[in-house]
C-alpha cells in the first residue's frame, strides 16, 4: 500500500522506515531538505512539495500528517485540500486535542474526504518495536488503513486498535499519557527515596535491573529507567526541568469535566510544572507564614 507522510522528524522517519522494510511505498515530505534527502537516502520517495506528495500517490490516496498540534495540521490540511480528490484519507497520527480532530472530521467528511485520528506511542523506539496505534473514526476508511497500521504496530493483531469515533484514538492517547505522567512521577518518588537514604549506600542502577524481572512495578517503562541510570546513576549534568506535550493538562481538564477523581495524574502535571520554577515563590511563601505563626526558622539567600 502507498502512504504519504508529512513530517520526517525522528519519529515520522522511523515509521516510514519500518513501512519500507514492510513492503510499502512511502512519499514523504518536510520543509527540511536534509530530512527530504535522509529518506530518500534510505529507499522512500522523498519530494519537495505538497504538490508532488500528491502527484506521486495513486487514488484514492492516504497521508498520514506528523507536524505539531494546533495551527500547523490545519494548515497542513487547508493546503492538502485543494490537491486531493474526494475519497481520499486525512491521517493526524500527532498529539492533537481529540476536540480538534472531532472538528476536523465534520469539515472534511462533507466534502466527501476521510479524517482518521491515530493517537501514536512509541517514539524513537518505534523502528524497533512497533508503534501502539489508538485509531479513531470511521470503519471504512480505518478498514482500508488496516495494512498500514499491522506494519507499524509490533505485531499484526497486537498494538493497535480501532477503538471508536472520530476523536477517539487522540481521547484514548491522551488518557494513556496522563496515566504514563503518574507512573514516571511514581518511579521518580521511588527512587529519589532510595536515594536519600545514604547510610545504606544503595545501587539505584542494580536495583532497577533487579525489579525488571518477576516484579509486580517491571515495565517498559522501568527497563528504560534502568538503562538511564546504568549510564548515568547520579543523573549528573541534568536540571530538574520537566516539560509537558499538553495531553496530561487535557486528561485533568477532561477528569473534572467528567467529575472524575484524578489525583496521581494531577499531582504528577503539578509536579512537572513546579519543576520549572527557579526560587519557587510559592514554597518561599510557606516558608514565611511558618515563620509568622510559629517563629520557625527561614533559610535566607547568602
Amino acid at each position: 500500500m502507498e502512504l504519504g507522510l508529512i513530517g520526517l522528524g525522528k519519529m515520522g522517519f522511523n515509521m516510514a522506515e519500518r513501512l519500507r522494510q514492510s513492503g510499502h511505498k512511502v512519499v514523504g515530505f518536510d520543509f527540511n531538505a536534509e530530512a527530504v534527502k535522509k529518506l530518500t537516502d534510505a529507499g522512500s520517495v522523498g519530494v519537495a512539495s505538497l504538490e508532488d506528495l500528491v502527484k506521486n500517490l495513486q487514488t484514492p490516496r492516504a497521508v498520514w500528517i506528523m507536524v505539531p498540534a494546533g495551527d500547523p495540521v490545519d494548515q497542513t490540511i487547508a493546503k492538502l485540500e485543494p490537491l486531493m480528490t474526494k475519497g481520499d484519507i486525512f491521517i493526524d497520527g500527532g498529539n492533537s486535542n481529540y476536540k480538534d480532530s472531532q472538528r476536523r472530521h465534520a469539515q472534511l467528511t462533507p466534502k466527501g474526504f476521510h479524517f482518521v485520528d491515530v493517537g501514536t506511542s512509541g517514539g524513537i523506539w518505534g523502528l524497533k518495536e512497533g508503534y501502539s496505534m489508538m485509531v479513531g473514526g470511521d470503519a471504512e476508511p480505518v478498514k482500508r488503513l488496516t495494512p498500514i497500521f499491522e506494519a507499524l504496530a509490533p505485531a499484526k493483531q497486537k498494538g493497535w486498535g480501532h477503538v471508536g469515533p472520530a476523536g477517539a484514538g487522540h481521547f484514548v492517547k491522551m488518557v494513556h499519557n496522563g496515566i504514563e505522567y503518574g507512573m514516571m512521577q511514581s518511579y521518580a518518588e521511588g527512587f529519589s527515596i532510595m536515594k536519600h537514604k545514604e547510610p545504606m549506600s544503595l545501587d539505584l542502577a542494580k536495583i532497577a535491573q533487579i525489579w525488571r524481572y518477576g516484579s509486580v512495578v517491571r515495565s517498559w517503562l522501568l527497563d528504560l529507567t534502568a538503562d538511564a541510570l546504568a549510564k548515568n546513576p547520579n543523573l549528573d549534568g541534568l536540571e530538574a526541568y520537566v516539560a509537558d506535550s499538553g495531553e496530561g493538562r487535557w486528561t485533568v481538564f477532561e477528569a473534572i469535566d467528567l467529575n472524575v477523581s484524578a489525583p496521581v495524574i494531577t499531582e504528577s502535571l503539578i509536579r512537572r510544572i513546579r519543576s520549572r520554577e527557579n526560587n519557587n515563590f510559592s514554597d518561599r511563601m510557606l516558608s514565611v507564614m511558618r515563620n509568622e505563626f510559629g517563629g520557625h526558622a527561614v533559610k535566607k539567600k547568602d
